[in-house]
Parts: C-alpha cells; structure tokens; sequence
C-alpha cells in the first residue's frame, strides 16, 4: 500500500465498518488510539447523523480514520416478488406483534448529501460498499485530501475499482460476515464467491493497486496469512464485533460464541442481498424464498428484526458474522488491536525462521 496510506495507522489492521449501529464512534476511537484504522458506518443513516458520529469521533480521538458509504442500488427489483415475500412474513409480524416495514422507504442511502458533508468536512479515508464510485467522485474526494478505498469481490470488480482512481482495493472474500460487497447482485451467482487468500492472488494479479483483505480473520497468525499472500493490510469485522465498545445487541455479541449457532450462510431473507450471518430460525425458514431486492427487503424486515431483538429473541435477529465467529474474544477493543498485534509479530517471526503460522 502506498506509505501515505498506511502512515496513518502503524499496524496493519483496519477495523471494518459494519453498519446497524455496531460501528459506533467508541469503538473506531479504541482501534485507532491503538494503532489501526478505525471506520465509521455510514450505511443506514441520514447525513447528519454521519456527520454526528464523525464529530463524536474527532473528540475521542485525533488519530486518522474512516467512513464507509453505501452505493446507491439499481431499481432492479420485482415489486410482484416483493409482495409475495411480505405475504409470506405476515406470520413473523403476527408473532411479534409488528407491521412489516415500506419496502419503497428508499433507494440511494443518502450518498450525495453524505458526499456534500464529506467534501466540506474532509476525512482521513472513505471507502464504498456495494459498487465502485465514479471517477469524478474520487477526483472530488482526492482534492480535499481523503484516501479512497472500495470494496470487490471479484477480480473484474477490482478492476473496476483500479479503473476508478481509487487508491486501493478491499479484496472480500466469501468468508466474510455481513454483506457481500458486490458491485451487481446477480442471484444466478449466490453461492459461488471466492474464498479470500484465492481471491486475493487474483486480484493481485488483476491490479496494480494495494490490497486490504477481509474475510474469516480473527487472529494475528491470519493477518500474517494475507499480508504473506500479497495484502497490504487486514479488515476484520467479526473480531471486532463483540469487542466492549461494540454497538451490537447483547445477544448477537453472545451468539457468536453460542453453541446453539454452530455455522454461517450466505442468506438475502433479511435483506434481500447477500450476507452471511449465524444461521437461525428466521434464516433457516425464510432463506430459500427471499427474492433479490435490496434495499426493498431490508425496508420491510426492519421492523421485525427490530422487535425480535427487543423480545430477547436471537432467532429473529440478523445475526451477521464472518466464517470464524467461534473466534471471538470479549475483550476491549484497544487489547484485541494489542493481541492481534502481538500475535502477528509471532506468526512473522515464526516465518522469518522458516516456520509455519
């Protein structure tokens, strides 16, 4: 990664940004006052309240951070498919004693007005999910001095991403937890991502650009993995996900652990977009029926998934996480940065000495 990039933050770990209030300014602070890169989720959110959360955060820390926008989504979905699917959830709104949520509440996250406040109040770095932004809006981002970086899941949308001016790729792997950052949601390709140290030989071998890998990484000896394959730094999500400062719900937190969910699936029954997430009851009777329409899904089941939690009810939850969720470790934030650190010093000295990780 270009020493620009990575100067502003000394260890290779990037705090990823997952959206549903479980980024919370805490939590970025903690990494970053640790060594890495802490993120923000603007995913979800009005434009104040981005600029809200960014200001928290500039009081916790002065440290370099970064902020995670969602692409505005093509107007793809079938309103017929749709229908059919809040018929079949009436009984999940009986259950919990709510109304299904618009499926029409919109479509664009608010990017241009997050892009206005992130053009007047610069930050550090800015990267994108769910597409690549156009030249002219990295050009834009670029001249008031933030770094830009976009996810891919594929080597064609890592080039897409090169094509674009921006100054690295965040190369996700199937593993990962939460959504899958496609640049296009093509349902006859559900199931058929790469895993992460194959995709990021490909993508190494796509681009020119730098790498930060993400995916199934909890430990230190992994983030030595992908940086030996050819990332610049490694994005966990899930490690960070039950850390102290997290903003997620108790019970997800302990669901991670929980030997009652003992595996992940891709799924588009909360959303209508692919993420992985611990499979429950919800997932496992919804699943196979949701249809490709985001954010149309995710409008709808919002208010269930809303009182599900506020019933202690994990099997109504989205409970997003990454292959590796056996892995986590409640801890603050700060210590997990300091543990994967100490772990990753290990694991290189470990090959430096012609040993295994």
């Amino acid at each position: 990664m270009s020493s620009a990039l990575t100067d502003l933050f000394p260890l290779p770990i990037v705090q990823a940004p997952m959206a549903g209030g479980v980024s919370v300014p805490q939590l970025a602070a903690a990494v970053c006052e640790a060594g890495g890169l802490g993120f923000l989720a603007a995913g979800y959110k009005t434009a104040d309240g981005m600029y809200q959360e960014i200001k928290q955060l500039r009081s916790l820390t002065s440290r370099p951070f970064g902020v995670n926008v969602f692409m505005p989504q093509p107007e793809y979905a079938d309103p017929a498919a749709v229908d059919v699917y809040a018929h079949q959830l009436a009984g999940e709104a009986t259950w919990y004693e709510a109304e299904l949520g618009d499926p029409d509440s919109g479509r664009d996250d608010g990017f241009e007005a997050k892009l206005v406040v992130l053009r007047d109040n610069p930050v550090p770095v800015v990267s994108f999910h769910f597409g690549v932004p156009s030249r002219e809006v990295v050009d834009t981002l670029h001249r008031v001095g933030t770094f830009v970086l976009a996810a891919a899941t594929t080597p064609d949308e890592a080039r897409a991403v090169e094509r674009a001016g921006a100054d690295g790729v965040i190369a996700q792997g199937v593993e990962a937890g939460g959504h899958q950052g496609t640049h296009r949601d093509v349902p006859e390709t559900d199931g058929s991502g790469l895993g992460l140290l194959s995709l990021i030989a490909q993508v190494r071998e796509a681009v020119s650009i730098p790498i930060v890998a993400a995916g199934g990484i909890m430990r230190g000896s992994q983030i030595a993995g992908v940086l030996a394959a050819g990332a610049s730094a490694a994005q966990l999500g899930t490690a960070f996900l039950a850390t102290h400062e997290s903003g997620a719900n108790a019970l997800h937190k302990r669901a991670l652990t929980n030997p009652l969910f003992v595996r992940t699936e891709l799924t588009r029954a909360f959303s209508g977009r692919p993420a992985r997430g611990l499979v429950n009851r919800f997932l496992r009777e919804h699943g196979p029926y949701a249809p490709a329409a985001y954010p149309e899904i995710h409008h709808l089941t919002s208010p269930l998934r809303k009182a599900a939690a506020k019933a202690g009810d994990a099997q109504g939850m989205a409970l997003w996480a990454g292959q590796g969720h056996r892995m986590a470790r409640e801890l603050p934030a700060g210590q997990l940065v300091e543990v994967l650190a100490g772990e990753l010093a290990v694991a290189r000295a470990s090959l430096a000495g012609g040993g295994v990780l």
